[in-house]
């Protein structure tokens, strides 16, 4: 009797032990992968500065000051002036409050409806499964960003309905991801024991299945950010996204591509901020592929 009380209780004690104890390794063997822990610091070093960013700067992002109009860098203006002298420098910070949650925002929608859509795929399978990868595989016939131009097209050019546009291309890769691993995952003991004693679906799916599924999710979410920062700057850029005079680093490529030749740095400026965010999540995210995938970790 007094092991079967021991046993019982063994998990209610050490479970925080546990979680320490699997967050302690988790960072340890992150810190073994350079690129990852280079990735994280670029990114940290962007969200601090979209938040202190009326600290960190001098200037007024929005306010056009023409003598200023085309300036190089220089001391007044680190990064230089747009065509219509805004502090390039000011701007870039200011943009990454637009940039960074468009990213996130538009991959938060993507997973929370992809994998919701993935579990009842995989998990009724027959006629339900059919219907919703149908509808998958209807999207997967249309480019990513075609299907957000014609997202953006019906509900009207602006921010918002950017990230909604953004998050509902990405849709597709969540639910093939988690349908295939429901598949495999609802076929383990333990699933159809608690089908057998009669543990509803929704806390089969959701306790019992989505834990299987989390890890390889959130690698997908983590690289699907550069993508979804990518398509949202390309549909700022065509004029969908951010509307003027609101700093986006998309908009402010569009501002600049006029000046190529002459002042490359106005689309250099932010050509360089996005390719930094999403080489850092690409980094970051292939580090924690190789933590969380087990396939990866058995080689």
């Amino acid at each position: 009797m007094a092991q079967v009380l021991a046993a019982a209780s063994a998990p209610l004690h050490s479970q925080p032990v546990r979680t320490r104890n699997r967050a302690r390794a988790f960072f340890r063997e992150l810190s073994k992968n350079p690129g990852a822990i280079a990735g994280l610091i670029v990114l940290v070093i962007l969200v601090l500065g979209a938040i202190f960013a009326s600290i960190i700067t001098r200037h007024e992002p929005n306010i056009i000051n023409p003598p200023d109009r085309l300036q190089s860098p220089n001391s007044e203006h680190w990064l230089g002036a747009d065509p219509f002298g805004r502090d390039l420098y000011t701007r870039l910070v200011y943009g990454a409050r637009v940039s960074l949650p468009v990213g996130f925002i538009a991959v938060l929608i993507s997973a929370s409806i992809g994998i919701v859509l993935g579990l009842v795929s995989g998990y009724y399978g027959r006629v339900v499964d059919g219907v919703i990868m149908r509808l998958i595989d209807i999207m997967l016939a249309f480019p990513g960003i075609l299907l957000a131009l014609v997202v953006v097209a019906i509900l009207g050019p602006n921010l918002r309905n950017v990230m909604i546009a953004v998050g509902i291309g990405g849709i597709p890769r969540y639910t093939r991801l988690v349908r295939g691993s429901v598949l495999s995952s609802r076929e383990l003991l333990y699933v159809e024991a608690a089908r057998v004693v009669g543990v509803p679906d929704r806390k089969i799916l959701f306790r019992q299945i989505l834990p299987n599924v989390v890890g390889p999710a959130v690698v997908l979410s983590t690289i699907s950010i550069g993508s979804a920062i990518l398509s949202a700057a390309g549909l700022s850029f065509l004029g969908l996204g951010a509307q003027p005079p609101d700093a986006e680093w998309g908009s402010m490529l569009a501002d600049g591509r006029q000046f190529l030749r002459t002042d490359p740095w106005v689309t250099a400026v932010p050509g360089v901020a996005i390719m930094l965010t999403v080489l850092s999540v690409n980094l970051l995210g292939d580090g924690l592929r190789d933590i969380l995938d087990p396939r990866l970790r058995s080689q």
